[in-house]
């Protein structure tokens, strides 16, 4: 029976997948980068940056297709975290995936921007905007860069309902923290039901936030890479 609910989700999700520092590399070694649809034509995307559904109100730089790449191995780790949840009923969503350093460029812009206050409400009701970075909520750098950090939920079968986090994906906010004791039981619950499927493959999750997950060891630990988001950009 567990052999034929597995099948029958499967077949309900493939569908077809559309400071100091390290140098900014100025391209990938594409053979190390995959599209996730190809590895796993499963796992749901709702690429955020790729559209206007995001803090910063509209498509951000370098995000030319709404597609996950990731460095093979991290897209075959969360290939067997789908897998598993698959069989407790879940199936997992990626909200962002390797992200093009002129993205983070674009959030720090943003973040300066204090007379852009279109997405407080929905993204940062609690903390001023010029709090942002000083409280780490943005950075000029970030590990989506290097191709082996994605962003992350998980949906109910049958009917592909999103699983309660206490917060939605991209809160600034303390509240967004994965242990936060001032959501509910049933958010924490989630929240560990998520930390420890991906962590079981591998995945090592941020504590300010529950979405957020990197697979070690990563592929390309000393590159920020700047290439964009698109179908072109990963071998296939």
């Amino acid at each position: 029976m567990r052999t034929l609910a597995v099948a029958s989700m499967l077949a309900f999700l493939a569908v077809p997948g559309p400071g100091p520092g390290p140098a900014r590399a100025p391209a990938p070694a594409l053979d190390g980068f995959v599209l996730l649809a190809a590895v796993d034509p499963t796992v749901r995307q709702e690429m955020r940056y790729a559209g206007a559904d995001n803090f910063t109100g509209g498509v951000v730089d370098g995000y030319e297709e709404p597609v996950c790449l990731l460095s093979r191995p991290a897209a075959e780790a969360l290939a067997r975290a789908q897998r598993a949840v698959l069989v407790r009923g879940y199936a997992l969503t990626v909200y962002d995936c390797y992200r093009p350093q002129r993205a983070v460029d674009r959030f720090v812009r943003w973040a300066g921007d204090a007379a852009d206050q279109r997405t407080k409400e929905a993204y940062y009701p609690r903390v001023a905007k010029d709090r942002l970075i000083p409280e780490g909520y943005i950075a000029a750098r970030s590990g989506h860069s290097r191709g082996s950090t994605v962003d992350v939920g998980l949906v109910r079968l049958p009917l592909g309902r999103p699983v309660d986090f206490g917060t939605p994906f991209d809160l600034f906010d303390p509240l967004s923290h994965t242990d936060s004791p001032e959501v509910t039981v049933a958010a924490r619950e989630n929240r560990r039901l998520l930390r420890d499927a991906l962590g079981e493959q591998g995945f090592v999750n941020l504590p300010e936030e529950w979405w957020h997950f990197t697979f070690r060891p990563e592929a390309f630990p000393d590159a920020y890479f700047d290439f964009p988001v698109s179908v072109g950009s990963a071998v296939r």
